[in-house]
């Protein structure tokens, strides 16, 4: 058999080689960039997020007259409370998402120093606090 059909088989060990570096230093110089922009993504959905649920707790508001109470939470955006003769949702088109961490939202109405209500993703440590992907995204900013 010739070298030249022989050749036309396949790849030599050598040219495999060669890909594997090449894509290894592809991976390893646009892999930590894509991961910086995931935390980014994630940040930018929980605000996204936040916004959308300010309208629904608006809407509620105009329809019943007040906010959501601490107790009814976010649910009352989709579920209507009992003795809600004026509650004409849901206000969200889909349930009630976690955030982009798979934590829960906090709500609490009233909210602090003369908020109405305050609306809280905790980041990715569902802590307090934080900076960074950590950091708390709130709805009064």
């Amino acid at each position: 058999m010739s070298a030249r059909l022989r050749r036309g088989r396949g790849f030599t060990l050598l040219e495999l080689v060669v890909v594997l570096v090449i894509l290894g230093t592809l991976a390893a110089l646009v892999g930590p960039r894509l991961v910086g922009h995931s935390s980014e993504a994630r940040m930018t959905a929980a605000k996204t997020q936040i916004e959308l649920f300010r309208q629904g707790i608006e809407t509620f508001r105009m329809h019943m007259g007040r906010y959501p109470t601490t107790q009814e939470g976010l649910e009352a955006l989709q579920v209507a409370p009992a003795n809600s003769s004026n509650w004409r949702g849901p206000y969200l088109t889909k349930g009630v998402p976690k955030d982009p961490w798979g934590n829960a939202y906090a709500y609490r109405c009233p909210g602090e120093q003369g908020r109405d209500y305050d609306l809280v993703s905790f980041g990715a440590d569902a802590q307090p606090g934080g900076s960074g992907e950590a950091a708390d995204i709130v709805s009064w900013q």
